[in-house]
């Protein structure tokens, strides 16, 4: 009786102190982001953010500092959170935006909710599915799965989730954050295959707040990326190049890593899993290749277009 909701909080905020709690899902999960600086003395100078929701629409959440080695793992995509004693800000305008899998959700842009360690302390409980009651109104987590025969119809930066079974994964590489820099993001190719089409899915997989996972995949895995960006090379020179690539709210799933997550539940992925089963493992793994450099998006055929 003493909850709030997040339509409610968004037209009182700035008059109200003390918030009543909040009943909110995990639809999107950002990468752990790190903000330390040398001359800065941050204990725990760690953020991460997330989209929440509740009956009346989705909001963005920020973890601070020592709640995120606390938290950041437990709340998964999907978990269902109790808040208390937590603090509303006006929302950063620069963050990235993951797109919703349902198009209709309403959006409350303008503030964000914030989860610290003092000022005031946070009270972060997770409550278990099974304990969740269909009275309480949470939306369920929807998915923009694409095929493999749906992609090349698909625009530049099109938000979508795939599912395939891996046929190749290359070697881990590094690219600079900045030009003159000394941050690097590690990434690695990979391609995955859906039976729809004769040709693979190309996935350029940046390594996520996932260490477990992007080092564990191999091919013959069933592997699963949501938040997807479609990339095309659409220069003069360029064979039509597509593929996708991780954004800031992309997770990674691979085998052994699938059970009880909401997607299991998406009739593209039940389609893939039907696909699976009626393939010869045996002549599967014959087409699978690791590790090797991979020039992509690949240089023109000869020298004089390049």
């Amino acid at each position: 009786s003493r909850l709030t909701n997040l339509g409610n909080l968004e037209m009182t905020w700035r008059s109200s102190v003390h918030f009543h709690p909040l009943l909110v899902r995990i639809l999107h999960k950002s990468r752990l982001r790190y903000y330390g600086k040398p001359e800065k003395k941050a204990d725990m100078p760690y953020q991460a953010y997330f989209e929440v929701a509740d009956g009346s629409g989705m909001m963005s959440m920020v973890l601070w500092s020592s709640l995120c080695p606390e938290w950041y793992s437990s709340m998964k995509v999907g978990t269902v959170l109790l808040l208390e004693e937590y603090a509303v800000k006006e929302s950063y305008p620069f963050k990235t935006q993951p797109t919703p899998g349902d198009p209709e959700m309403k959006r409350f842009a303008t503030i964000e909710i914030s989860l610290n360690v003092r000022n005031p302390p946070t009270k972060i409980s997770i409550i278990p599915e099974e304990m969740v009651k269909p009275e309480w109104g949470l939306p369920e987590v929807k998915y923009r799965f694409v095929t493999r025969s749906e992609l090349d119809d698909l625009p530049h930066n099109y938000s979508c989730d795939v599912i395939g079974l891996v046929t190749f994964l290359g070697r881990a590489e590094r690219v600079r954050k900045r030009e003159h820099g000394e941050d690097f993001w590690l990434y690695r190719w990979a391609h995955a295959v859906d039976g729809t089409s004769d040709q693979p899915f190309i996935l350029e997989l940046f390594a996520t707040s996932q260490p477990d996972v992007f080092e564990r995949i191999h091919p013959m895995t069933y592997l699963v990326c949501t938040q997807m960006r479609v990339v095309r090379d659409v220069t003069e020179h360029a064979a039509n190049t597509i593929y996708l690539t991780t954004s800031n709210e992309s997770q990674i799933f691979i085998t052994g890593w699938h059970k009880g997550q909401p997607y299991t539940k998406d009739a593209k992925v039940q389609n893939f899993i039907q696909w699976t089963k009626s393939q010869s493992e045996v002549i599967q793994i014959k087409k699978t290749v690791i590790g090797g450099y991979y020039p992509f998006p690949r240089p023109p055929e000869n020298f004089s277009k390049y």
